[in-house]
């Protein structure tokens, strides 16, 4: 695919292709916005309250590999975010939810996970990231089958191990009822297989905990409590969730007017993205006992989709360029200038 003269000189027309080479240069512009995890990282995660005993156990092992390494966390927080980023950037281009295959929601992704300093600590609403684009993948393929018990009960397992690694995530069940809806007719009987589904890993570990003499109820279920987040206010929080909305409202706008030109299938795709947004702005206000923004990385999967329409749609090439200077500027000046990455 041939690069334009006029695309060549800036980073999003070098993304809005699709090509192998941009993966390189993605994983590169990923380090450098995020080099201060690498140069002077992040105590390693402690776990809290909220993190159930799947993120438990995967803290105990990783630290059994590094001891208290915090370059290991970081490391693979970065991986992890890379993955995802290409995860989601196959997703949208494999569904044709965008005019054109590019590169567009992976830079997206990794652009704002580094807004926010806490959005590049290894955490359990992290390591759900992959799970929800998993069960993402999943649901855009069953509006035109026949049967999907099979896979409604797979994307019920994995909100259930969700909520074993994150255990507030357990609402994203909501979500799931609300997706069949939009992608099928009603059905029922699909409904309680979703539902066997989130239930089946509490089920064998309720198992273990009674051959293991270990059976209560508080290791099984978690009490759930709501609460007001309270991340504090800064100029650094306002500005960069002018660049996390700004982008995103914009997204919407050119999603809103390319609709027409877009299959039925890709319509519903849109629509369980902000469904799922929907869920996900719900999931910090439950259990919430962190004061960092931790618990909001689960909104960055959608975000991440509409910010790429914004840095594809516009026929005025500048808008894009502006948006994306101004938030790796804003980045760099947070990450060095800040308190938030020190």
């Amino acid at each position: 695919m041939t690069i334009h003269r006029s695309q060549s000189i800036s980073v999003i027309g070098l993304f809005k292709q699709k090509t192998p080479v941009n993966i390189f240069f993605l994983f590169v512009m990923g380090i450098l916005i995020k080099l201060p995890i690498f140069s002077n990282p992040p105590a390693p995660p402690e776990t809290s309250l909220n993190d159930a005993i799947l993120y438990h156990q995967i803290v105990l092992f990783l630290k059994s590999l590094g001891s208290t390494d915090a370059l290991l966390f970081s490391v693979i927080t970065y991986l992890v975010q890379f993955v995802q980023a290409i995860q989601l950037n196959s997703l949208i281009n494999k569904n044709r939810m965008m005019q054109r295959l590019n590169f567009l929601p992976a830079t997206a992704y990794l652009v704002i996970t580094s807004l926010m300093p806490e959005w590049n600590h290894f955490s359990a609403p992290l390591l759900v990231n992959s799970l929800v684009l998993l069960i993402f993948s999943a649901l855009f393929n069953i509006s035109n089958q026949y049967s999907i018990k099979g896979i409604v009960y797979n994307i019920g397992v994995a909100v259930g191990l969700s909520s074993f690694i994150f255990f507030p995530s357990i609402i994203l069940f909501g979500w799931l009822i609300f997706a069949l809806m939009v992608m099928r007719s009603i059905r029922f009987n699909e409904w309680m297989i979703c539902l066997l589904g989130v239930t089946t890993p509490y089920y064998f570990y309720a198992a273990y905990l009674f051959f293991a003499d270990k059976w209560s109820w508080e290791h099984l279920l978690q009490p759930v409590s709501v609460a007001l987040p309270s991340p504090g206010q800064s100029i650094w929080l306002a500005i960069g969730g002018i660049l996390l909305i700004v982008p995103f409202l914009i997204g919407g706008y050119f999603v809103q007017e390319n609709l027409r030109k877009m299959l039925i299938q890709v319509r519903k795709n849109w629509s369980l993205m902000l469904i799922y947004l929907l869920f996900a702005l719900l999931i910090p206000f439950l259990n919430n006992k962190a004061e960092g923004l931790e618990n909001w990385v689960l909104i960055t999967v959608p975000f991440a989709a509409f910010h790429a329409c914004t840095y594809l749609y516009p026929p005025q090439r500048w808008l894009p360029a502006t948006i994306f200077w101004l938030s790796i500027v804003f980045i760099l000046i947070y990450q060095y200038g800040g308190p938030g990455w020190r």
